[in-house]
């Protein structure tokens, strides 16, 4: 008799814990909101992070352990993830150097959720070159992309010029991918200068049958995501120095109007150079700035 006072007692309390868990998701989400994460190492290519640890809300027997998820904040119920902890710390690689990331943590568990932390803005330490952006064109909607890029070292070492890749990445709207690259004037001179456009193919329709099938694929009017990549042939740059500024230009081949507002790279005009972190920047196909999602 006692050992069954003692399973009911148990019961009991499991089933209080469970209701004071529930009593409080009703209000609102059933873990605490974890700390804003605070930086604790900052390299080129990855962050080291630490927060606050979220616990639960309620009597905290009955549940689950609670993991971290780090992410990006996009919008509304919208992130990118990069990276998911069991602990109070982790550390990102894969990150662009000198690129400015915003970074929150939310906590996740098989009994609940919190609230996402309060955002944390940091900047990754410099890699081996960055690209600085002018938009030349101040109408973002007329019939040709026209800035000026110029790219410094910001290395400890010399810069071979031809291991360097600089993309501007853009959307074709309407699945409309024809292009044509100008280079107008460079420092460098524009003989040096190499340029080309990609896109990725969007997938093929469904095969051919005798039986219904649906639309081809893409839809008609959907956006290919591609980039226009420059690449030089040659040259030297020692530590802090630069390219010097290249102005491009491009345009369809019908001379037809390009919206440039919904590609990651575009900036609007502001007659200002910026540091422009959705342009990158590769040397011997390693990033060392930029990230269009960041």
């Amino acid at each position: 008799m006692p050992a069954r006072h003692f399973t009911a007692a148990v019961v009991l309390a499991a089933l209080a814990s469970l209701l004071a868990v529930d009593a409080a998701r009703a209000d609102g989400p059933a873990i605490s909101t974890p700390g804003a994460p605070t930086v604790v190492a900052n390299h080129p290519h990855q962050l080291t992070l630490s927060w606050a640890p979220s616990t639960w809300v309620g009597d905290p027997s009955a549940e689950q352990p609670i993991n971290y998820e780090v992410q990006v904040p996009l919008g509304p119920h919208t992130y990118r993830w990069l990276g998911t902890s069991t602990d109070t710390t982790i550390t990102l690689t894969d990150l662009a150097p000198a690129t400015t990331y915003r970074i929150a943590v939310a906590a996740r568990a098989l009994g609940g959720y919190s609230d996402t932390s309060a955002v944390t803005t940091v900047r990754t330490a410099n890699g081996r070159a960055t690209v600085s952006y002018l938009n030349l064109d101040w109408s973002p909607t007329n019939n040709q992309i026209q800035h000026a890029v110029n790219v410094t070292n910001t290395g400890t070492g010399p810069l071979d010029l031809s291991t360097v890749r600089v993309r501007y990445h853009l959307r074709f709207e309407g699945a409309n991918t024809s292009l044509v690259a100008n280079c107008d004037w460079a420092a460098l001179g524009c003989d040096r200068i190499r340029q080309t456009v990609l896109f990725f193919i969007p997938p093929a329709g469904p095969p051919a049958s005798t039986t219904p099938t649906p639309p081809g694929y893409p839809i008609p009017g959907t956006p290919i995501y591609g980039w226009v990549e420059l690449t030089l042939t040659d040259g030297t740059l020692a530590p802090g120095e630069s390219t010097g500024p290249i102005q491009l230009r491009h345009h369809r081949h019908s001379w037809s109007d390009i919206d440039e507002r919904d590609d990651p790279s575009w900036l609007a005009a502001t007659g200002q150079w910026t540091d422009n972190e959705r342009i990158t920047v590769d040397v011997d196909g390693v990033r060392e700035f930029g990230d269009p999602a960041a």
